[in-house]
């Protein structure tokens, strides 16, 4: 599946506006049916919406646009760098009701398998706050009898990728402080302390 660009009706209304692509070729590019941009073209739809500048705005390149219409069967291309959707934004991550409950297990999960991740880490990566992970630290949560340390993992509360990422920069870090880096449980240890 191809990535679409970034308001797709007001990138329409620019290529028909300043360039000579076809409709089938915008229609392509920007996700839309062919009538759809005809309608576009026709003043039919998208009255008042001003044209959003895919070149200016690094979704393709002027290039890309000459190619196309001097080939009729090309087809424009979003550039990688301008798909906003793997970037993740900063601040807090949201995490569904549902799940919420299983927080303190995945925070109990980090404490003990990886005591060398700071708590600012384990906030970022949990979407949780360090009140929280004391009162965990201190078996003082309010839920403390029924806390089981679970992978966060399975829990669906973070990546492996994010998970392996801080627990590396944890242990770059104690390295870096001289500080011994501890073994990691054997399964069957997790298995009897759960």
């Amino acid at each position: 599946m191809m990535t679409l660009p970034l308001m797709p009706k007001a990138t329409a209304v620019w290529l028909i506006e300043k360039t000579a692509l076809t409709f089938e070729q915008i229609a392509d590019f920007c996700g839309m049916h062919p009538l759809e941009i005809q309608a576009i073209a026709d003043g039919e739809v998208a009255q008042g919406i001003v044209g959003y500048d895919p070149v200016a705005n690094k979704q393709t390149t002027a290039e890309q646009i000459k190619r196309c219409e001097a080939d009729p069967t090309a087809r424009l291309k979003v550039l990688e760098a301008a798909n906003p959707g793997a970037k993740r934004s900063k601040g807090a991550r949201y995490t569904p009701v549902a799940k919420r409950i299983d927080r303190p297990d995945a925070i109990a999960f980090v404490l003990r398998n990886y005591p060398l991740v700071q708590d600012a880490a384990i906030v970022k990566l949990l979407g949780t706050t360090k009140e929280t992970i004391q009162k965990v630290r201190e078996r003082s949560h309010w839920n403390s009898a029924n806390i089981k340390p679970r992978d966060p993992v399975i829990l669906g509360l973070c990546k492996q990728s994010d998970l392996n990422d801080a627990v590396n920069a944890a242990n770059t870090r104690a390295m870096r402080e001289g500080q011994p880096i501890p073994a990691p449980l054997p399964a069957h240890a997790e298995d009897e302390a759960a």
